[in-house]
C-alpha cells in the first residue's frame, strides 16, 4: 500500500476536509511528531526543557497558566492550576448539530447556533502554530487527526498514547479521516465562563470534536469514545464501557470476565491484584462504627491477563456463532486513576510499573517535582489536607504485563456499582452483597439504569445517587438512547452464553470494603468457570433487583460470612434497614427507567421494563429472556 509523508505533503490527503485544509494552509507553522520522543520534547516546549507552562492570553482576562509540565525520571508531570480542571465534568459534552439525538444541543444550552462558534474556532486556529496528529480509532478501519495549539504538546501526547498515533512519515494515501478533534483552549474563558464544554458536531462522513479545555478526559479519551459509539451506532456494534480481564486459576482454567460500569465503578481495578495487607492477608471490610475487621487468607491468587480497561469494541457484530460477547481494546493505553494509592506497596505491581517504566510516562494530577522519580501514592493537592480525587497515569497497554491482544470471548459480564454505607439507622442502596448472579433481563436493566453511585472520584459530581445512563457510556455517547437500549438488548439477546454478575465496591451494609467484592468474585467465578450452580446455592435476593444471592461463598478453602452475601443478615442492618435501602433502589430505578417508554423501544424491552415498574420477581425477569 502507498503512503504518504504529511510533513512534506499533507495536501495530498484524500479526504483532507475543505475546511482543514484552509486552516493548515492559513497557519504560521504546522508540526507533525513523528513518534513518541518528538512529543515529549513538544510537550516539554523543545529539546532540553525541565518544565514548561502551558498558558494563552485571553481577551479581558490577559494571560491564563492552564498547565504546567515538568520533566522527571519516568516521565512527565503534569498538573492544572484550577482544581476544576483536574477531572471530567459530567455535564460538559453537547451536540452541535441537528441529527437525531437525546443529548443537549448547543443552541439550547447557550442561546446561539453552534456554527458561530465554529467559524470563530477555526479563526483562532488559522493564527496559531499547530500540532498536527493523526491516530487511529480502535481497531476500526477509521482514522482520524488533532488539530491544536503547539504549545499543548501535552494533550497531543496524552492523546497519541490513547488512541495510537499513526507515523506521520507513512501515512497509508486511503486514510479514512472521518474524526478530527480541534482543541481551542482560551475559549473556555471567553464563552464558556471557565467550564469544560466539548462540543460534537456530525456531519456526513465526518464527526468534529472541540475540545474547548486540555483536560484529556472529555476529549481526547471520553471524545473519541463518543465518536466510535456514533459510528457503531450507524454500523450496528457496540463499543462497551468496560474492563476485561482473562484469569487463570492456579489449574490453568481460563475465564473471561468484563466488568462495566459507571465512572469510579472499579473498571481499571478488576485488571488489579487484591490488595494484601502488610501480613499478606485480605482486608474483606471494616465495620464503620465499632472499627472491627474482617480478614481472610489466600495464599495462591488467579494469573490475570489484561484485555481491555475501559473501552470494548464489539464490532464483530451483535451475534456471534459462540454465543459469548467477542471484545477487543478499543484504546493503545489505559488512563488508569489510582486515587486507591495511597503508600508504598498498596499495588507492588503497578508500582513498580510506573517507577521503573520501559518509556516515558505521562502523570496527572500527581506531584512531581523536575528530575524526581514520580511516585503514584503522592497525589496533587487540591486544598491543604484534601488530595485530588482523580490522580491519573496514561499506561500504553504494551507497557502491562501479560496483556491480551485481539478479541476474547467474554463467559460473565459483571456491573460494578458505588455503594454508601446503609444501617437501619440511615438507610442507603448500599444493600448489594458480595456477589449477586442476574437473570439477563435484569443485566439490560442495571445497563440502562448504570448508577453512578457514592463518592465518584473521577468527575465534578456533587455526590448522591444520579444515572450514568445507558450502557454507563451515555455520557460521551451522542445519538439516542432508545437506539443504544435496542443495541443492548440485541446484543444481550444474541449471546445467550454469557452470564450476568453485580458486586458493589466502597461499602456492604455497614462494612467499608473498597474493591474487595470484585476481586473476591473475579477469584470464585474464575475457579467456578462456566459450570452451572448447584440446586440451593442461588436463591432469590430480598430485592428483586438484585437477582440471585449466593447462600454460601467459598474461596481457597475459605467461607465468607453469610451476611457479607445478604446485608440484610447484618445486624446493624436487618430487615428494616435493608427494606428502606430497597425501597430507594427500586424507586431510582423505576424513575431513571421512564424515559426509555417509547414506541421505538424493542416489543421485548417493554416487557422488562414494566415487569420492573410492576415489581416482577427474580423468577419473573427469569422468564422473560
Amino acid at each position: 500500500m502507498s503512503t504518504i509523508n504529511l510533513q512534506t505533503d499533507w495536501r495530498k490527503l484524500a479526504n483532507l476536509p475543505a475546511h482543514v485544509l484552509d486552516i493548515l494552509t492559513a497557519s504560521p507553522g504546522l508540526t507533525f511528531p513523528a513518534d513518541r520522543a518528538e512529543l515529549i520534547d513538544l510537550a516539554l516546549g523543545g529539546a532540553g526543557n525541565k518544565s514548561y507552562e502551558v498558558g494563552y492570553d485571553v481577551p479581558g482576562k490577559g494571560y491564563v497558566d492552564e498547565a504546567t509540565v515538568v520533566k522527571c525520571r519516568n516521565g512527565l508531570s503534569v498538573n492544572y492550576p484550577e482544581a476544576y480542571m483536574r477531572r471530567r465534568d459530567p455535564d460538559c459534552t453537547v451536540l452541535g448539530d441537528d441529527k437525531p439525538t437525546d443529548r443537549t444541543r448547543f443552541v439550547d444550552q447557550f442561546g446561539y447556533e453552534f456554527g458561530k462558534l465554529r467559524g470563530e474556532t477555526f479563526v483562532w486556529l488559522k493564527g496559531q502554530e499547530l500540532v498536527v496528529l493523526p491516530f487511529t480509532l480502535g481497531e476500526s478501519e477509521h482514522g482520524a487527526l488533532m488539530v491544536g495549539p503547539k504549545n499543548a504538546g501535552f494533550f497531543a501526547g496524552a492523546l497519541a498514547d490513547l488512541q495510537g498515533m499513526v507515523d506521520p512519515r507513512k501515512v497509508p494515501e486511503n486514510f479514512d479521516v472521518c474524526c478530527i478533534i480541534y482543541v481551542a483552549p482560551p475559549f473556555r474563558h471567553t464563552h464558556f465562563k471557565g467550564k469544560q464544554v466539548v462540543v460534537h458536531n456530525r456531519m456526513d462522513g465526518l464527526h468534529e470534536i472541540f475540545s474547548y479545555n486540555l483536560y484529556p478526559g472529555p476529549s481526547a479519551k471520553k471524545g473519541v469514545y463518543g465518536a466510535l459509539l456514533s459510528i457503531g451506532e450507524q454500523e450496528k456494534w457496540l463499543t462497551l464501557h468496560a474492563a476485561t480481564v482473562q484469569v487463570v486459576t492456579p489449574y490453568d482454567n481460563l475465564t473471561t470476565i468484563m466488568h462495566e460500569g459507571a465512572s469510579g465503578s472499579g473498571k481499571s481495578e478488576m485488571l488489579e491484584f487484591a490488595h494484601r495487607e502488610e501480613d499478606g492477608r485480605f482486608l474483606l471490610g471494616k465495620h464503620v462504627k465499632t472499627g472491627a475487621r474482617r480478614i481472610i487468607s489466600m495464599n495462591q491468587t488467579c494469573a490475570l491477563h489484561p484485555v481491555t480497561d475501559d473501552m470494548a469494541m464489539c464490532q464483530h457484530g451483535i451475534q456471534d456463532a459462540s454465543g459469548y460477547v467477542r471484545a477487543c481494546d478499543a484504546e493503545s493505553a489505559w488512563f488508569v486513576r489510582v486515587n486507591h494509592i495511597t503508600h508504598y506497596g498498596t499495588d507492588p505491581h503497578l508500582e513498580k510499573i510506573t517507577i521503573a517504566p520501559k518509556e516515558p510516562l505521562l502523570f496527572l494530577n500527581i506531584d512531581g517535582v523536575r528530575d524526581s522519580t514520580v511516585l503514584i501514592w503522592e497525589h496533587t493537592m487540591d486544598e491543604p489536607g484534601k488530595p485530588c480525587p482523580n490522580p491519573r497515569v496514561v499506561m500504553p497497554r504494551h507497557l502491562m504485563p501479560d496483556v491480551v491482544d485481539g478479541a476474547v470471548e467474554v463467559h460473565f459480564r459483571n456491573f460494578g456499582i458505588r455503594t454508601p454505607p446503609c444501617t437501619k439507622d440511615q438507610p442507603t442502596y448500599g444493600i448489594v452483597g458480595f456477589l449477586h448472579i442476574l437473570p439477563p433481563a435484569l443485566g439490560w436493566l442495571w445497563r440502562l439504569v448504570s448508577p453512578r453511585g457514592h463518592d465518584n472520584p473521577s468527575i465534578t459530581d456533587g455526590g448522591g445517587m444520579t444515572s450514568e445512563g445507558v450502557g454507563s457510556y451515555w455520557p460521551f455517547a451522542t445519538g439516542r438512547l432508545v437506539d443504544h437500549a435496542n443495541l443492548l438488548l440485541e446484543q444481550i439477546r444474541m449471546t445467550p452464553n454469557v452470564r450476568y454478575t453485580l458486586t458493589p465496591n466502597q461499602y456492604v451494609g455497614a462494612y467499608k470494603v473498597s474493591f474487595m467484592p470484585q476481586w473476591i468474585a473475579r477469584e470464585y467465578l474464575a475457579r467456578r468457570g462456566t459450570a452451572k450452580f448447584r440446586p440451593g446455592l442461588l436463591i432469590p435476593a430480598r430485592c428483586s433487583l438484585l437477582g440471585y444471592a449466593m447462600s454460601s461463598m467459598q474461596v481457597e478453602g475459605t467461607h465468607l460470612q453469610h451476611d457479607f452475601l445478604r446485608v440484610e443478615e447484618q445486624a446493624d442492618v436487618g430487615i428494616k434497614g435493608y427494606d428502606a435501602g430497597a425501597k430507594i433502589l427500586k424507586d431510582f430505578f423505576v424513575r431513571e427507567l421512564e424515559k426509555f417508554r417509547g414506541p421505538e423501544l424493542s416489543d421485548l424491552g417493554k416487557k422488562i421494563i414494566d415487569c420492573c415498574i410492576a415489581g416482577g420477581s427474580v423468577e419473573d425477569f427469569e422468564g422473560l429472556l
